[in-house]
């Protein structure tokens, strides 16, 4: 039994358990977000202790969505598991809430007033993924990410008390930049499951053809291909960057580390001369830590800088 067919035998839609309390449900979030691998740690060292679970919460949502829409047998019951797992959100905003998850998120969500509209949007992509598997233009995969991605960045922003429209700008580069990284790094993983994220109309650039795939893999135009959206992705992530600042300083070093995250795998890519479908790229423990490090510096630095700036007298 796999993990995800655990859960789901626990807590799925024919299982039957007690409502947890809800120290009981961030427990279990927090567990689960423990077990998981990621790229970047969702809860760092530098994370303030009182958000852990609220973080917690939320990558727990995301964490069963994406598992109920990768993990199930067939598309279909991907469909189904994801429209039972959207009414367990909607009743929550109801104020009835049993699964574990979203006793946690009951909370979080009436703490930091959270809207519906990003975990809502996040469920839309889930189940895109059962129904749209190859993408013909960048645009088309851009509108997939605002929906994959972004709202991830918008949910931090809320836990961090600073949403704002000129932060969604940056936070949105930066989620998008993630997600890209994300589908660059898995090219292999991702056709094992039927789905091509490299749009069609970059085949084409590069004479390739999508229908190819998985033997163009093999062609050293394709490594060019996967160059070039290494590039794309690496643009918005610098452009993004500015993000960390709309932050509280208790959040800044976090904020740093997904952007960071998401800039070493794509330096691996780089290393490795874009062949990521022979290889996987992959982010050691004790890349992490040294990443976590330079995050923190760079914000000590930072901070040093802004307060040498607002001391200055002006000529």
């Amino acid at each position: 039994m796999t993990p995800f067919q655990y859960q789901l035998a626990n807590y799925g839609p024919t299982a039957s358990w007690q409502t947890p309390s809800t120290s009981d449900a961030y427990s279990y979030c927090q567990d689960l977000t423990a077990s998981s691998y990621e790229n970047f740690s969702v809860i760092s060292w530098f994370l303030p202790t009182e958000l852990h679970p609220h973080f917690a919460a939320i990558y727990a949502y995301c964490r069963w969505a994406d598992d109920l829409a990768d993990e199930s047998n067939t598309d279909a019951e991907g469909l189904q598991l994801l429209a039972w797992w959207e009414e367990q959100l909607e009743s929550c905003y109801q104020q009835e809430a049993h699964h574990p998850v979203f006793v946690a998120l009951k909370r979080t969500i009436r703490e930091f007033k959270i809207p519906i509209t990003p975990l809502r949007n996040l469920l839309i992509a889930f189940r895109q993924d059962q129904t749209k598997k190859r993408y013909n233009t960048y645009r088309e995969l851009l509108a997939y990410c605002r929906n994959s991605a972004d709202p991830v960045g918008r949910l931090v922003m809320y836990l961090g008390h600073c949403y704002s429209p000129e932060a969604v700008v940056y936070s949105d580069r930066v989620c998008t930049g993630l997600q890209l990284a994300n589908f660059w790094q898995d090219v292999r993983r991702d056709f094992d499951k039927g789905r091509i994220y490299i749009p069609a109309e970059d085949f084409q650039r590069f004479d390739l053809s999508i229908d190819d795939m998985p033997a163009c893999a093999e062609q050293d135009a394709f490594r060019e291909l996967i160059e070039f959206e290494v590039r794309r992705a690496d643009q918005l992530l610098a452009s993004g960057e500015p993000i960390v600042d709309f932050f509280p300083s208790s959040l800044k070093v976090d904020i740093a580390l997904f952007v960071r995250g998401g800039q070493t795998i794509l330096r691996h890519i780089r290393q490795q001369k874009f062949d990521t479908w022979s290889h996987r790229p992959k982010v050691s423990k004790g890349t992490k830590v040294k990443l976590l490090a330079q995050a923190w510096w760079e914000i000590r630095v930072r901070n040093k800088q802004f307060r040498a700036d607002a001391y200055e007298v002006p000529a």
